[in-house]
């Protein structure tokens, strides 16, 4: 039959062929039967050495990949082995793993549909549960893990992205280099014990060599990188130290905007939120023409805005001394400003100093944008996978699509 001719081409396992195939209506499947080879040995499924075969057990189904449009399965009656290192054993095929019922073959054209795909959008495409696609791309992610060489590592960043409802966190660790961007480690949580065990995965070899770590603020990410990374430049990410001027500026506007409703003054800052927070180059014509009027008024929220746009020019500069300069005498026009929000934020500018003029030390090689791309697509694959069901479907599902994870190479090709 075509069919087998087919799959004994380009499909072959040694030791076993492909006996026949017949469409059963009443399934509407296509059933492929499989034989091991006449004079062929079974191999021990506990140390996967030959052994003599001690029985026969029913037979057993194996999902295959649909072929034009109709479900494919092979049926193979297994054989137990009497092996003289583990005693009676059920035997080890080519084509699955375990009890598994999904070929490797079948599991691997799953997981590359999973990318594409949302997960339950792939199992209703084929016929199949959403547990199957999350077994197929276990495999394949489980497979990528034991295969990936992790070095060498020149640069780093770390971050965390909030998943589900309760506002839990998972700190995210990619390579950010130039012709190899990769999420390299998921860690449960947001603490210093999760952010470790990175370090204990890479090895401290490793994470000597490293050369640039980008990161936020957090003084246990700080710690632990000037612990372990002892040659890298910490370089603070620029997106959370925009953030944070942010958000001050938003604390002046919110509470200045209670005080003038109370004292009965004009509502002047009443939805102008983002006609403050948003760049000049981003605002739209009304937005454009309600700042120009709010800048005509002496309010503090005016003020923070102008130490804000101000601030902006800091990342402008490319020698690090002259960027120095720049934020010594901004940290000291906002200490005297007189507004405490923005105080606090350039109390927290001076006492990581160092860490923010290394962006320039780099020589802006790394900013924001690369983890910031990469934040945004983790929270696109968590949707994808529908929901954080558990950290193992966050993690699986993250690894799947953002850690360029290495395949089994089968004779099929998915494009």
């Amino acid at each position: 039959m075509l069919l087998t001719r087919l799959l004994n081409a380009c499909y072959h396992f040694a030791g076993f062929v492909y006996a026949g195939a017949r469409l059963n209506e009443a399934t509407g499947m296509i059933e492929v039967e499989v034989r091991p080879r006449r004079g062929s040995k079974p191999h021990c499924s506990g140390c996967g050495k030959t052994a003599a075969g001690y029985d026969l057990l029913p037979t057993r189904r194996f999902e295959f990949i649909p072929i034009w449009g109709y479900a494919v399965q092979l049926l193979y009656a297994m054989r137990r082995v009497q092996c003289r290192q583990c005693g009676v054993k059920v035997e080890q095929v080519p084509w699955a793993m375990g009890k598994h019922s999904l070929t490797k073959a079948y599991m691997l054209y799953l997981a590359h549909w999973a990318r594409k795909l949302s997960w339950r959008e792939t199992a209703s495409s084929f016929g199949t549960t959403w547990d199957q696609v999350c077994q197929a791309v276990e495999y394949v992610v489980h497979w990528g893990l034991e295969h990936r060489q992790l070095g060498p590592l020149h640069a780093i960043g770390v971050d965390e992205i909030a998943v589900g409802r309760g506002y839990s966190f998972l700190t995210l660790v990619y390579q950010i280099e130039a012709g190899c961007v990769r999420l390299l480690w998921v860690g449960k949580e947001r603490t210093t014990q999760s952010f470790e065990q990175f370090f204990t995965l890479i090895g401290q070899e490793l994470a000597g060599r490293v050369e640039f770590v980008c990161s936020d603020m957090w003084r246990p990410y700080l710690q632990l990188i000037a612990k372990h990374c002892t040659r890298a430049l910490n370089i603070l990410d620029r997106f959370h130290v925009v953030a944070k001027l942010n958000k001050a500026l938003d604390e002046v506007r919110a509470s200045e905007a209670r005080r003038m409703v109370r004292e009965g003054y004009e509502p002047l800052l009443k939805k102008k939120r983002w006609c403050l927070l948003k760049r000049p180059e981003n605002l739209t014509n009304n937005q454009r023409t309600s700042l120009r009027e709010l800048l005509g008024y002496n309010l503090k929220s005016v003020r923070a805005y102008l130490l804000k746009e101000e601030f902006q020019l800091f990342w402008g500069y490319t020698s690090p001394a002259w960027a120095a300069k720049f934020l010594d005498a901004w940290c000291a026009r906002a200490m005297r400003s007189r507004i405490e929000p923005v105080k606090k934020f350039a109390r927290t500018v001076r006492a990581h100093r160092d860490l923010l003029l290394n962006y320039f030390r780099a020589r802006k090689q790394f900013s924001s944008g690369v983890i910031e791309g990469l934040n945004n697509k983790a929270k696109v694959t968590m949707r994808k996978a529908y929901g954080y069901r558990s950290f193992r479907v966050a993690e699986l599902s993250l690894y799947h699509v953002l850690g360029k994870l290495p395949e089994p190479q089968l004779a099929h090709k998915f494009f």
